[in-house]
């Protein structure tokens, strides 16, 4: 059994291959129970966490365990608040064949599925993209938005302009012909943006809905949590909505669970979730006009695929 680290990971993936693959993926059956969250301080909403999410299609059974323990970074600059292992195992045998460091394909399946998500929902020609976040993920968000569409601007947003100017200078490393600025004027920015992706903690929306202009596509997943949401109800309710994982979501998406404590949406109002968009049960876009909004909290299925290409890859390489 290999054990693949996360810098074989960085190295071995990209993202025209994996959205290609989890878009393939997606369209045919597979078993994908709904994860396992477990909070380790009881009787608080934001505690140390535990969570295990297994998934499986006719190659590859796998199970992602991740931990997460908020306050580490605060106690010792050199312990992360997020730790996660993918372990696969041959689908026909059972036989386990190895161990991939589970946050490095974190960042690249999470950024992936929004981009798959954006080629269904996103307007053709969508050249300007707003990324809101500036952690670990915003610069794998920004270049996986940018891989299905023809993006020519970037806009990167935080609460620290300093971090936001590091998050550009990265992105603008591996994309220098693309146009990357700080976003310093948010109602400007995002009243100009084809395409709106958010990654951040916030617990509380990001900006108002009023100013989303006709055809833009809107994009969150930062949030994890029934009582945190980046976009305020205003933007559901205009939107056509659709999620990665109905199961998850429907169990942790403060976006969607807000609005239906509110009284003012339900469940049936989703226009339906990736697998349907991938096998051609339902359409994407289906104006230039329309707003659209995806949701996603992260699936196992997403896991299995970015370990099981990294581990074939290495195996083709050896052979």
């Amino acid at each position: 059994m290999q054990v693949i680290d996360a810098k074989t990971v960085h190295e071995s993936l990209n993202f025209p291959r994996l959205i290609s693959e989890l878009k393939d993926t997606f369209s045919k059956p597979a078993g994908m129970p709904q994860r396992q969250v477990f909070n380790l301080d009881e009787g608080t909403s934001h505690s140390d966490a535990f969570a295990v999410l297994p998934s499986w299609n006719d190659k590859t059974i796998a199970v992602k365990a991740f931990t997460y323990f908020p306050s580490n970074p605060s106690k010792d600059c050199e312990l992360e608040s997020l730790y996660s292992k993918i372990m696969i195992f041959d689908r026909k045998t059972g036989v386990p064949q190895a161990l991939v460091d589970g946050t490095s394909v974190t960042y690249w399946r999470t950024a992936a599925i929004s981009a798959l998500g954006s080629d269904f929902l996103a307007r053709k020609d969508a050249c300007k993209l707003l990324v809101f976040g500036t952690g670990r993920l915003a610069s794998f968000m920004a270049l996986a938005h940018a891989s299905v569409r023809p993006i020519n601007e970037i806009s990167i947003w935080g609460r620290d302009p300093n971090k936001a100017q590091k998050v550009v200078e990265t992105i603008k490393l591996l994309k220098p012909n693309i146009k990357v600025t700080v976003c310093d004027d948010i109602e400007r920015t995002v009243k100009q943006a084809d395409i709106i992706s958010c990654a951040t903690g916030s617990p509380s929306p990001l900006f108002n809905s009023d100013w989303v202009q006709a055809g833009t596509h809107t994009d969150f997943v930062g949030n994890h949590n029934h009582d945190r949401r980046e976009c305020d109800t205003k933007l559901v309710l205009k939107a056509s909505v659709y999620v990665d994982s109905k199961v998850n979501v429907f169990a942790e998406a403060g976006e969607i669970l807000i609005p239906i404590s509110e009284g003012v949406y339900s469940t049936d109002s989703v226009i339906g979730e990736l697998a349907q968009l991938c096998n051609g049960q339902i359409p994407g876009r289906r104006s230039d006009e329309e707003i659209t909004l995806f949701k996603t909290v992260g699936t196992a299925l997403a896991d299995l695929v970015g370990a099981q290409l990294v581990y074939s890859q290495l195996k083709a390489k050896s052979e």
